[in-house]
Formats: structure tokens, C-alpha cells, sequence
């Protein structure tokens, strides 16, 4: 069994790379949190997530902190843009339990905020190596390897990169929307946490704070959603090419 969340397709990917060599399901959590599923067996669990600040996305830690697992083997797969910081302790710890093993993969860091893939050139920084390390994983997991990869100590992340991302990044205070906006709605349906609703045809964010997967920003058909000072739009737009999201 394959568990992943994902917001521009990263994890999506890897999932269903992982899901086709293994022939198991992969899951969303998303939909899985909406259905009310809560426990989960199988011989070997695999949780693909997203690195978010050194650590799980929110939406990855109230799930696997809900959540009860019963498998003989259970691994992370963090797929990140600079490092994975200290997810592997988080997921321990939202899990009760030590890991059977750690993977990473480097994928585009769609946080772009910060980091700039606007283009094919800054792009292959991240990914150059993508599908070399996806096979690795895919590889470690059909033989059930115990590895972990190392990771920043955990104070690093819980004192300086966790509150930064749980008491400002994730203000939806910081996303607004351009005159280009078509008003098509896709931003609200596809929000995992249900934080945007549709107001005389725009997008209005209906909570305070949100996941900041930035799933709305990315999938924007018109590019019209912004974070903070529009620098994300010289950053770029970014889904994965092979998914469907």
C-alpha cells in the first residue's frame, strides 16, 4: 500500500512509479482524510510526502498522527527541493513507531516563494537526477531494505523552520489574485483543505491558514493566484508533466 500527498505531482509520481513495480494501490491522503479511513494493513506501507520547511506538510502530520498502521514493513519517501531536514523523525513520531527505512528523492521545489524554476535550464538543477533515484527506490522497496538516509537534527527544524512555516507561511493572507482571473474554480476544488471558496466568480480564502501546498498557484490555468510580493510569478509555474492532477 502507497500513501502519498501531493499538490503540483511530485509525489503523485513517485507514488505511481512506486505503485505500478510493486502492483499495490496508491492512496491520496486527501481522499482518504475525506472518506474517514483511519486504519490501514497490508504487508509493506509506503508514505510518500512532500518536504515542507525540514518537515511533513500539516496535512501529513494531522494524517499519519490519526492514523493507525499495522504492516510489517513501513517506509518514508520524502521527496524534497534543497534537503529533507528532519521529516524522518516527524513521521516517526506522528507514528508511534521507527521507520523501517528512509528514501529521498530531489524533485522541483515548487515552493516558489523562494526558490525559481522558470525555466528548463533552473529546472534540471533539481531534477537532473530525478528518475535515477526513483529507480533506486524502487529497487530498496521491492527488496524491503532497512536504510535510513541521513537528517538534519530535529531542534534545527522544530526551532527555527517549523514555527516559521505553522506561523507565517502558511497565512493565506499572503495569496492574492490578479485581474486575469477567469473565475474557472478550479482552485477551490482542488484545495485539500477546502480553504477557498468561489465569491462573485474569484477566489477568496475562506480560512486563515492553509497548507501553503501553493496546489492553487501552481494548477492556476491563467496563473492569476500569487503569494505575497509577486515574486512567485518571475519563480514560475510549475506540475508535474507526468500526472494529471
Amino acid at each position: 500500500m502507497i500513501l502519498y500527498f501531493s499538490a503540483t505531482g511530485n509525489c503523485k509520481y513517485v507514488a505511481g512509479r512506486l505503485s505500478e513495480a510493486a502492483g499495490d494501490e496508491a492512496l491520496s491522503v486527501v481522499d482518504c482524510m475525506r472518506e474517514g479511513r483511519r486504519e490501514f494493513e497490508d504487508d509493506m506501507i509506503v508514505i510518500v510526502s512532500p518536504t515542507y520547511y525540514w518537515a511533513l506538510p500539516a496535512i501529513m502530520k494531522r494524517f499519519l498522527t490519526g492514523a493507525e498502521f499495522r504492516a510489517d514493513y513501513i517506509c518514508l519517501v520524502a521527496t524534497y527541493g534543497t534537503t529533507t531536514g528532519a521529516i524522518r523523525q516527524y513521521t516517526e513520531k506522528a507514528i508511534g513507531r521507527k521507520l523501517d527505512a528512509f528514501f529521498s528523492v530531489r524533485m522541483a521545489d515548487s515552493f516558489t516563494p523562494m526558490f525559481d524554476i522558470s525555466t528548463p535550464e533552473k529546472l534540471l538543477k533539481f531534477t537532473s537526477t530525478t528518475e535515477q533515484e526513483i529507480e533506486q527506490v524502487i529497487n530498496a522497496v521491492s527488496e524491503r531494505k532497512r536504510v535510513k538516509s541521513p537528517s538534519m537534527p530535529k531542534p534545527l527544524a522544530m526551532f527555527f523552520a517549523q514555527p516559521l512555516y505553522n506561523l507565517s507561511a502558511r497565512k493565506t493572507s499572503k495569496l492574492w489574485v490578479r485581474d486575469n482571473c477567469t473565475g474557472c474554480g478550479k482552485c477551490a476544488r482542488k484545495c485539500p483543505v477546502q480553504a477557498i471558496e468561489m465569491k462573485n466568480n474569484r477566489p477568496v480564502w475562506v480560512k486563515d491558514k492553509c497548507e501553503m501546498c501553493l496546489g492553487c498557484l501552481h494548477r492556476c490555468p491563467e496563473f492569476a493566484i500569487q503569494y505575497g510580493n509577486g515574486v512567485s510569478e518571475k519563480h514560475g509555474q510549475y506540475t508535474n508533466p507526468n500526472v494529471t492532477l
